[in-house]
């Protein structure tokens, strides 16, 4: 879907600082901008933000970043932390081609991708959030035993990307083809989830953790 440009976003977010529009002044420092020494957790297109909201209200001792490529959708990111009167959450205006620009060795705990992009033609493969072209990026930012959580509508993107976990040192802990029935607990649903759940479309998640090199 193609959104309209709203020129009022990036002003809006600028006033903010919890709106990172220069993180790469901060690679190596996250740390600081939270002021603790919090596990980071970070959103790969988080849409508008109800998901890492939640979490973040549930989870106050995490600290939680959300990217994503269009003001036009983290303007509103930013409009529900601040009505949950949330500190513990940053938002980072990026294109995730460039992830390893901002973040340094060993500063990201987990990451979340949820109903990314699917790129169904083989010439495009490579720009899938979870294949290993990605997944060699997340390796030089995450911390051995860190987890990936992902969830798809797609059912070819979903078996590809078990594949490409596997294959490049994730061990695979739980996956399931219907989230909803799995009995899977710390569920936290997206605006798409609920719209797909809604039509009686099933969701498909995954939760793999990075082995430790010296296993």
């Amino acid at each position: 879907m193609r959104l309209r440009k709203k020129w009022w976003a990036r002003p809006e977010m600028e006033e903010s600082p919890l709106v990172i529009t220069e993180p790469r002044e901060y690679t190596g420092r996250w740390k600081e901008i939270f002021n603790n020494d919090n596990e980071i957790y970070l959103e790969l297109g988080c849409g508008r933000g109800e998901f890492i909201t939640k979490n973040a209200i549930d989870n106050p001792d995490k600290n939680y970043i959300a990217i994503d490529l269009k003001d036009e959708v983290l303007v509103y990111v930013l409009r529900k932390i601040k009505e949950a009167e949330l500190d513990n959450v940053r938002i980072i205006p990026l294109e995730i081609a460039f992830i390893t620009e901002i973040f340094d060795k060993n500063e990201i705990s987990r990451i979340y991708i949820n109903f990314c992009n699917p790129w169904p033609k083989d010439r495009h493969n490579k720009r899938r959030l979870t294949h290993t072209r990605f997944l060699e990026k997340y390796k030089q930012f995450i911390k051995p035993g860190t987890e990936i959580w992902f969830k798809t509508d797609n059912r070819e993107l979903f078996d590809a990307s078990l594949e490409y976990l596997n294959n490049f040192g994730f061990e695979l802990l739980f996956y399931t083809y219907d989230l909803h029935r799995s009995g899977f607990e710390p569920n936290v649903m997206t605006e798409y989830e609920k719209k797909f759940t809604d039509l009686g479309m099933e969701i498909m998640f995954l939760k793999a953790k990075l082995k430790d090199s010296n296993n």
